[in-house]
């Protein structure tokens, strides 16, 4: 009997429902914020139980708007919720849900892009990378606009056990448009297959759990949504820094109708690109003509070893950037046209 008081005083009491709370407090969705309030609680119920048992946990909740997943997060008998919301406009309704869950909720009026997670919770909270996951997780029905860069600042975290990996392999459960959660979860081979595949999967064990129809959320966004759970690997599968495997990806699926050697070359100057492109290659052991959509994580990192192997030979490689010598190269070609029309015009007759 004393359980069942103590997990019935975790729900919240009765309260206003979440679209009375956006009339009450005449909310809007920002088009230019990328908003879309998820208004049925049995889909934030479904969101929050692929985090898996919350019970006791820590949460930090990323974007909450007007409270719906918020709702959830607490009802699952979240012990302590953290929410970063950059909206003033949704921060009186997140005070009335705070209110409702005495010493449970606490609200941050600020940027998840530059907020300090690390400082957000508890240090004894931590456990060591090479055990379970800390009881913390991270979840949120991200805007559009951020959802990508947000991750692979998250990735990057997870490969320098910073921001909320300092406790350990923090679990996040966040919503993405449909298609950015396929090439998240996209196997080798798939048309889907993406930097952000190669990204995300040689970090973390992804898991895209379920869609939500766009019909769902208010307003009606174009797109469907996906619901995308990771957990990050004890032991990466690339061991170089994040900042070099995201170099070699990137330049490799920046031609992804092409074969893998075009992305490769793009690594290395024009005096010199045939001759390190094999050389990479030859190290890496990678056939040359796969498609970018064709490589495996055991192949990436191979390549990003071989690169890393030839950056240690001259490390003026690994700032090299294709783009910035074709764009030397151009304001060259311009700088002699320019000079060589000059000379056209001064010894063309000049008119009396």
């Amino acid at each position: 009997m004393a359980a069942s008081r103590k997990v019935g005083s975790l729900r919240l009491p009765p309260l206003p429902t979440v679209g009375e709370l956006i009339k009450l407090y005449n909310l809007r969705a920002e088009k230019q914020l990328s908003q879309n309030f998820l208004l049925d609680l049995k889909l934030t119920d479904k969101i929050v139980r692929q985090a898996g048992s919350l019970t006791g946990a820590h949460v930090c909740e990323v974007g909450p708007g007007p409270g719906g997943l918020t709702r959830s997060i607490l009802n699952a008998e979240a012990a302590d919720v953290l929410v970063v919301e950059k909206d003033s406009r949704f921060i009186p309704g997140l005070k009335l849900l705070s209110e409702a869950s005495p010493g449970r909720l606490r609200i941050v009026h600020g940027d998840i892009l530059t907020y300090r997670m690390d400082r957000g919770f508890p240090a004894a909270i931590s456990k060591p990378w090479e055990e379970d996951p800390p009881n913390l997780h991270i979840i949120g029905n991200l805007p559009f606009s951020v959802s990508t860069p947000l991750i692979i600042k998250w990735l990057e975290n997870i490969a320098d056990r910073t921001g909320p990996f300092t406790f350990g392999r923090t679990r996040l459960t966040l919503t993405f448009q449909k298609e950015v959660a396929e090439r998240l979860t996209a196997s080798t081979g798939s048309n889907q297959r993406s930097r952000l595949s190669i990204m995300a999967q040689y970090l973390c064990t992804v898991k895209k759990c379920f869609v939500i129809p766009g019909r769902a959320f208010v307003p009606k966004p174009e797109v469907d949504v996906g619901v995308v759970h990771f957990t990050p690997l004890v032991k990466p599968q690339i061991q170089q820094s994040f900042k070099l495997v995201e170099k070699v990806v990137r330049n490799v699926f920046q031609f992804r109708r092409k074969h893998c050697h075009k992305g490769i070359g793009m690594l290395f100057p024009e005096a010199c690109r045939l001759e390190l492109t094999q050389e990479m290659m030859q190290r890496a052991d990678v056939d040359p003509v796969l498609r970018p959509t064709e490589l495996t994580i055991p192949h990436i990192r191979a390549l990003s070893d071989a690169y890393a192997h030839l950056c240690t030979n001259d490390p003026s490689l690994f700032s090299y950037d294709f783009r910035e010598e074709l764009r030397l190269k151009h304001l060259g070609r311009n700088h002699h046209t320019s000079v060589d029309a000059f000379k056209e015009m001064q010894s063309a007759p000049q008119p009396c």
